[in-house]
């Protein structure tokens, strides 16, 4: 019996990007987040979405792809096209991944507020962030200045609004329930 793949498309609060959400899970361990073709060497489906000229960026999570177009793309055309690509590749069987070693993407400080600020942005913010088809995760705390570096991902990322989410929703969250944090900042790469 084979397994069938279908999607359906989330707008997200960045214009730019559509949250593409399958029937199943398509990645249960990795996230990962791909920002060109030659990043994409450890994904096969990535760097096959990378063959279309429209696309600028790939986000996976556990069941939906979240897609980053370039300036002047209709969605509307698109979408289909996606779709049907992304429901193709997933039944055929073909592999998402490659292997991937594991890479540490924080700071490693396990200090009581960091292992605080890191609980509060995993039961608080990441289901606020990945419900946009995006992701959250914490990077470094500069326990002398009270400053939060996060990395943004998805949809997250070059997002409009991203800057007044991360300040205003944030940072006064986390400002409130961890004292020592006096700033959220996000990290460039």
């Amino acid at each position: 019996m084979q397994n069938i793949v279908s999607f359906y498309t989330e707008a997200t609060p960045n214009p730019e990007t559509m949250k593409f959400v399958a029937n199943r899970y398509i990645s249960q361990e990795v996230i990962a987040e791909f920002r060109s073709a030659d990043e994409a060497e450890r994904s096969p489906l990535a760097q096959r979405l990378f063959s279309f000229p429209f696309i600028q960026n790939v986000f996976f999570s556990q069941n939906y792809i979240t897609i980053t177009r370039k300036k002047g793309t209709d969605w509307d055309e698109v979408i289909p096209l996606l779709k049907d690509f992304l429901k193709n590749y997933l039944e055929s069987g073909m592999p998402i991944f490659k292997e991937m070693e594991a890479v540490a993407e924080d700071d490693g400080n396990n200090s009581e507020t960091v292992l605080r600020i890191k609980q509060i942005l995993k039961d608080y913010i990441q289901p606020a962030v990945e419900q946009d088809g995006g992701a959250i995760h914490y990077k470094a705390f500069d326990e002398a200045q009270g400053i939060v570096t996060v990395r943004l991902k998805g949809s997250c990322s070059g997002c409009p609004s991203s800057m007044i989410t991360l300040k205003a929703g944030i940072e006064g969250l986390l400002k409130r329930m961890v004292p020592e944090v006096k700033e959220v900042v996000a990290d460039a790469a």
